[in-house]
This record gives structure tokens, sequence and C-alpha cells, in this order.
């Protein structure tokens, strides 16, 4: 199997044999010492991710964060595992106890998994550990990225059997969400995967970054790039698409039912799929453990020893940090804005996206030049949008259109209480109008010494004071409340 090594232009694609026999020959101790190590890093890095999460979004907030635990709170994330750990430990009633035990445990494992065949330095540049050569990776696969998607895929069934088994509504809910959420945006990430792997020729994560030497693969498929970006954030249920936790309406998703140490365990499984996604990506599109572009040019031991692990963390946090900044920036979205942007835009886009990379690569096999490739492209690109616009033109045509008031089913005026309780209007139809107060200026002055009884024109004027007093009532009773609705904003 070859590899394509990413040149531009119409030059001719440098090709480098996928070569795996560098894995598999280390002693049984090294391979437990690496799948040691590469737990620990998981772990120091998911604590240190917590820490930075809470310090980043106090910062962006204006807040004081932690500061007890530890220097600069650097401890607060074995404080909470602690705590978390020494809590009561409930399990409800009404629950399926096995699969309420085990759900945790499904979720929280196979986040480990992917781990084992992210390169962490290049497989022909050995170093030694306790005295014996081996590649700075745990493992490798011909199917290596297949092997991350299948793992990431089980993870998502501890969640939905968290929220079955609890025997509760919310929690139930919460796991139907996830279920969704992740087949719309796993189909997105996996087109593109496709991209990269045309541009590779392989599936192999070592085979992969080395086909980076030349250019990333940011550069050569950034849409690529940015669909996995938002993909990855719905993949892991995190803001502003946290949708299956959303404590606003369900209280707090699949794991209301959890407490202590399984609670705990399905806030680590979402920590440690933050670094898992993230390591793909780097390993993916931002060269893996190759040093950036500056540096690698003035340096040329830069991508030797244990370099090429300082370039790989420094990324990985990077996109870290990115991950916070969402969560400290943007608002959580509708649960129909999310299905509509990964199954109207994403896997749309990845598709068409897909096949122009595809074309390109066909067109480069059979040695046609850079401006020939353009054109085509450009030319295709430009047919689908005319071809859209002129189907945006004629739709609705012939469709008959709705009377005034856009009445449910075409038929009366629309009445949101219809049901017994309130319904939003469907598209096309409106609202009722809202009655509203009379203008100030339209209502009646209050007659000095009105008295309650007499003549007819003193209980006029006792009938207009009295309407007016409620109207100005209601007028402060509004003031009130908009008042409290701004300090409670």
């Amino acid at each position: 199997m070859w590899a394509a090594a990413g040149g531009g232009g119409g030059q001719a694609v440098h090709l480098a044999a996928e070569d795996l026999s560098v894995f598999g020959g280390d002693p049984w101790w090294l391979v437990v010492v690496k799948a040691v190590f590469c737990f620990a890093f998981v772990m120091v890095t998911v604590l240190f991710s917590i820490v930075w999460e809470r310090k980043v979004v106090a910062w962006m907030q204006r807040r004081i964060g932690p500061n007890r635990h530890g220097p600069w709170g650097l401890l607060q994330s074995l404080a909470d595992g602690i705590k978390l750990m020494l809590k009561e430990d409930v399990i409800v009633k009404r629950a399926d106890k096995v699969v309420y035990v085990l759900a945790p445990v499904v979720a929280a494992i196979p986040a480990f998994m992917a781990i084992a065949v992210i390169p962490f330095g290049p497989p022909g540049n050995e170093v030694s550990i306790f005295g014996q050569r081996t590649a700075m990776q745990l493992t490798d696969l011909p199917i290596a990225v297949l092997y991350i998607l299948a793992t990431a895929s089980v993870g998502i069934y501890g969640l939905v059997l968290a929220g079955w088994s609890s025997g509760s509504t919310y929690p139930l809910l919460g796991g139907m969400r996830s279920v969704a959420q992740v087949i719309s945006y796993e189909i997105a990430m996996g087109l593109s995967f496709a991209a990269v792997f045309l541009y590779s020729g392989s599936m192999s994560t070592s085979a992969i970054v080395d086909a980076q030497t030349d250019r990333w693969f940011v550069v050569l498929l950034p849409v690529s790039f940015l669909i996995y970006i938002v993909s990855m954030v719905g993949e892991v249920n995190r803001a502003p698409f946290d949708m299956p936790e959303s404590e606003g309406d369900l209280v707090g998703g699949f794991n209301t039912e959890y407490s202590s140490i399984k609670f705990a365990m399905f806030m680590l499984a979402e920590y440690i799929n933050m670094v898992t996604v993230a390591a793909v990506a780097v390993t993916l599109f931002l060269g893996g453990w190759r040093a950036p572009w500056p540096v690698s040019t003035f340096w040329e031991g830069a991508n030797h020893g244990w370099w090429p692990m300082l370039w790989f963390v420094l990324k990985l946090n990077l996109l870290l940090f990115g991950f916070i900044w969402l969560r400290g920036t943007l608002p959580r979205v509708r649960y129909d804005q999310l299905m509509k942007l990964g199954w109207k835009v994403l896997i749309p886009l990845a598709m068409v996206w897909l096949m122009m990379v595809a074309t390109v690569r066909a067109l480069r096999n059979e040695n046609f030049d850079f401006q020939e490739i353009a054109f085509y492209v450009a030319g295709a690109t430009l047919t689908v949008l005319l071809l859209s616009f002129v189907a945006d033109l004629f739709r609705g045509k012939g469709e008959p259109e709705e009377p005034d008031g856009g009445g449910r089913g075409g038929e009366g005026e629309f009445d949101p209480m219809a049901g017994g309780s309130p319904v939003p209007p469907m598209p096309g139809q409106t609202l009722p109008p809202v009655p509203r107060r009379r203008p100030r200026h339209e209502r009646q002055p209050v007659p000095v010494g009105a008295g309650a009884g007499g003549t007819d024109d003193a209980r006029d004027a006792t009938g207009a004071t009295g309407a007016t007093g409620a109207t100005d009532a209601t007028d402060a009773t509004d003031a009130t409340d908009g008042e409290e609705a701004g300090d409670a904003r």
C-alpha cells in the first residue's frame, strides 16, 4: 500500500511505503510500560484540562477560579475526584441494577482504547526505554482510523444504557438524544476522514502522518478539517452541542440518577473523548508529531529524539483550548438547530467536498496540470450553485397560498391554546394580535373630588377612575416584572 506525501500543483506525487514491521516486536514488559504510559498520559491530560477549563472560563467571565488546592489551584481536579469517590453511592429503586452499574464502565473504557494507535513520534526514530529501542507508539494497524471510529461508537452505548436503565423519563430522553446526535455527526466525521484517505492512500495513523512531510492536510483539505472540528464537538457532547445533558430541560440528562464514582466515570469519559478526538485531529490534519513550519526549517533535529512528543502535546492542548473557548463563548443551540446542522449542512457539504477531492485526485493521476484541474473544479462548483439558485426560484410556484392568519392546515385562525397548552406557530402561521393597553393620551383624566355614589356623572367618573387606576396598576406591575426579569438575567 502506498501513501501520498501531499505535493502541490501538477508535480508528481511522492510515494512512501507503509511499513508496520516496527510494531509487534517489543518484549511483553515494554508493551506493558507503553500501555501504562498511554493511560497515564490521558489521565494527566484530563486532570490538566479540567483545571485549565475552569481557569480559562473564569478568566473569560472575570471570575477568580480555583486557587485553593495546590499552587494556582492545580490540584483542584484531584480534590474533585477524591470528593466524588467519598460521596454516598445511591442506586435508584426502579433502575435495572446490572445495566445501571455497567453503563459508566461501557462509557469510560472505550475512551481509553483509541489512544493506542496514536503516534507520538516517527516509527523509524526509535527511543531508548530501559535500554530497549522502541517506537513512540503503542501499536498501529492498516485500518487504525476505522479502529478509532469503532471504539468511539461503542462508547455511546454507555450513555444510552445509562438513560434507559435509570427508570426515569429525563435520563431516557438524554440517552435518545445521544444516539441521534452521534449518528448525525459520525457520518460527517467519516466523510471528512475519507478525503484524508484519498490523499494519503492509507488508513494507518503513522502512514497518514508520514504523508504530511511536505504539507499538512489542514492546508490541502481545509474543508475536511472544518467539518471534523464541528463534528468532534458534537461527538463528545460539548457546548454548544451538549444536548444530552442539557440541564435547562433535562435536569442533567442521561446521568441524572447517578452519583459518586459512577457519575465521575461519565465525566471522565467526556474529557477522555475530548483528548481522543483532539489527538485524531492532530494526527490526521495537523502533521501529528511533526514540528511546525518555522521550527522545522532551521532546526534539523526538531523531529528526532523526544522532541516530537513536545510538538504533539502543544498541538493537542491548542485544540483542547478550542473546546474551552467554545464553552465560554457560545450559548447552547436548540435541538432542531443541532439536527439541521448535522443533516442539512455538514453531511451534504462533506459529500460534495469528497467528490471534488476525488475528482482532483483522478485528474492528477491522468497528468492534468493545475490550471486545468482548477478550471474543471470551478466549473462544476458554479454549475451546482446555478442549479440550486434556479431551484430556489421555482420552489413553491405551484403551491396554493395560505390564507391570511395562517391557520393550522389552512382552515381558520391559528389558536395557540386550542389543545389546552401553548403551542408555537408552524412555519407560515401567525399568532393572533395580543390585546394591548390603551395609549396614555387616550385615557380619561380623573375628576378631582369625584365620589363613589351620587349622580350618574359621578358614577361615570368613578367608572373611568377605576378603569384608569386598574390600567396604571397594570403598568406598575409590568414595570416591576420587567425590572425583576432584568435583575434575574
